[in-house]
């Protein structure tokens, strides 16, 4: 909602601005997305309202704090996933807690299929955009923050290969998104040779898919471009590859990312043994919301004799 804390005026160009982000807030959440500030940047720039320029990101981020604190921009749009609070629910009686609970109780649905399947992103601020996904696809999801440590590679490399021991699994199929740039490229391979190592090289069953952002998506999509950073290590190898610019994932149109994930992890699921576990999954459910019902009613006592 929009909520006004400060007075401020604005000039005319920052008020078309304004409306424009509005605009584009709108479109987005009408499909489900909350965008961060710099998805909502990139959509500026791909559309030509703004420059892509590290000025430009400055100007537009100044811009929509202030236009949130002067009630023109609705606060609920934007999302922050860096500073989040966290706080322990509460229930007023036992039926309401199980009432909640039948709203989030889910089957494994991936029970009696030959497919495992994973997401990883190399950045936290796209979680708002794939985690709903693989929730619905009901796959785990990672968010890396760039390299991954060792420690989470060694966790998950264990779970693979304790995954790939069950009887039903075939293969295994992480699908990774990372930045178009000299290290976005490299945690591709890195965590490709990783998860063999703690998977005790397993390579043949876990399959590492790079789903985005790659050089033809970046030929096609054509995402606001910025320049490789030069410092990086993996510059040089990189630059006689790809040429001097990067591209980052944020730049890309959410509805796509999303659609990636569930094309790709949907050609893997078994559609019957799937709707099987969805219909079990419904009537367990309703048991629930049954019980809940039920509980602190009157119980009907039987006459005297």
């Amino acid at each position: 909602m929009k909520e006004k804390f400060i007075d401020h005026k604005f000039n005319n160009e920052s008020m078309k601005l304004i409306g424009t982000v509005s605009t584009i807030l709108r479109e987005y959440s009408a499909q489900g997305y909350r965008l961060s500030l710099r998805q909502l940047y990139y959509q500026l720039v791909a559309r030509a309202v703004v420059e892509n320029s590290v000025k430009s990101y400055k100007r537009i981020g100044n811009l929509i704090s202030d236009a949130r604190l002067a009630g023109l921009v609705d606060w609920g749009m934007i999302e922050d996933r860096g500073r989040e609070t966290n706080f322990l629910n509460h229930w007023d009686t036992p039926a309401e807690i199980v009432r909640d609970a039948s709203r989030w109780f889910r089957i494994y649905k991936w029970e009696g299929q030959r497919n495992y399947c994973e997401v990883m992103v190399e950045k936290d601020a796209l979680s708002g955009i794939l985690l709903p996904v693989c929730q619905e696809l009901d796959i785990r999801f990672t968010a890396n923050k760039g390299y991954s440590s060792s420690s989470a590679m060694y966790e998950t490399g264990k779970r693979l290969h304790r995954i790939a021991s069950l009887e039903d699994i075939e293969e295994i199929h992480i699908f990774y998104f990372g930045d178009h740039d000299p290290s976005g490229i490299d945690m591709t391979r890195d965590i490709s040779d990783r998860l063999s190592l703690f998977t005790y090289g397993l390579v043949d069953r876990v399959n590492v898919h790079r789903l985005a952002l790659n050089w033809n998506q970046v030929e096609e999509w054509k995402p606001p471009e910025n320049p490789a950073k030069e410092t990086d290590s993996r510059y040089q190898a990189y630059a006689d590859e790809f040429g001097e610019s990067s591209w980052e994932l944020d730049a890309v149109e959410p509805r796509t990312l999303a659609d990636l994930v569930r094309d790709s992890v949907g050609e893997l699921i078994d559609q019957d043994q799937w709707d099987e576990i969805v219909e079990r999954e419904r009537l367990m459910r309703a048991d629930l919301v049954k019980f809940a019902d039920e509980y602190g009613k009157p119980k009907k006592r039987g006459k005297k004799k």
